[in-house]
């Protein structure tokens, strides 16, 4: 009898680590995803590109702040990033993921209790209403120290959002699965390493889950004249059989 009950919990644990699997990334043990920020109008050509070679990600967007214009300084040229409208993004992320990057892009660590639930609610709210579905992914807005614990308790405590993504990144492909309201990303989509790290992820034979997770800001492509360069990369990356590919949510859910 002992033996008996002791074969059944091997077989409901056995059973359960494999439809996770299954259900997870079907079957695959490797997963590739994208996650970029700010809603900007260079979002419509990338989302393009992904679409063209079969690749998915994520788009935080600030609603508050959707149809302002902007631009900044870069390599002594103006780069354009303006935000795309509100009538625009349903269509343009067709697809895609929409999630939370707060309702104005304020930077979360200086904020009051209140203010930080306020930005990511709101948010998440106007977003749900545009795209009809439920938003429960978030990446932090701004640079530096753009996140801390007692933001990502308050976020995990009182809003449904599940994950949220900061600017740290790893360069490794470990899921992370004890922290998803601090998820650091593999690497920056420019990052001078980032073809020495594709090699490596897409060489592997994992005997465990392992997600190369990309993320960074579309007009960054204007910035250093990097369109073709970001386009032969995810044609590399694309159409590998052992690869899943999925927004953010479908990786880390």
């Amino acid at each position: 009898m002992c033996l008996f009950v002791r074969f059944c919990g091997w077989l409901r644990a056995f059973t359960k680590k494999v439809l996770k699997g299954i259900i997870m990334w079907n079957g695959k043990k490797k997963a590739i995803t994208f996650s970029f920020d700010d809603g900007v109008w260079q979002d419509e050509p990338l989302v393009a590109i992904l679409n063209r070679y079969g690749l998915k990600g994520t788009f935080n967007l600030n609603s508050g702040s959707f149809g302002s214009l902007d631009t900044y300084e870069a390599f002594g040229k103006k780069i354009c990033r303006d935000r795309l409208k509100e009538t625009e993004v349903k269509a343009v992320y067709a697809g895609q993921e929409a999630a939370v990057h707060t309702l104005t892009h304020k930077n979360l660590t200086q904020q009051t209790d209140e203010e930080v639930l306020r930005q990511v609610d709101e948010d998440r709210k106007n977003l749900e209403r545009i795209f009809g579905y439920p938003v429960v992914g978030m990446a932090y807005p701004c640079g530096g120290v753009n996140n801390d614990e007692r933001v990502a308790a308050l976020i995990g405590a009182n809003t449904p959002i599940r994950y949220a993504r900061t600017i740290t990144m790893t360069h490794t492909f470990d899921l992370q699965k004890d922290n998803l309201l601090q998820f650091n990303a593999t690497a920056h989509f420019l990052d001078k390493d980032l073809e020495r790290i594709a090699d490596e992820f897409l060489a592997m034979d994992p005997d465990k889950e392992q997600l190369f997770y990309i993320w960074g800001h579309s007009y960054e492509l204007d910035a250093h004249n990097a369109w073709d360069r970001f386009e032969k990369f995810c044609q590399k990356i694309a159409n590998r059989a052992d690869i899943f590919y999925g927004t953010n949510r479908e990786v880390l859910l």
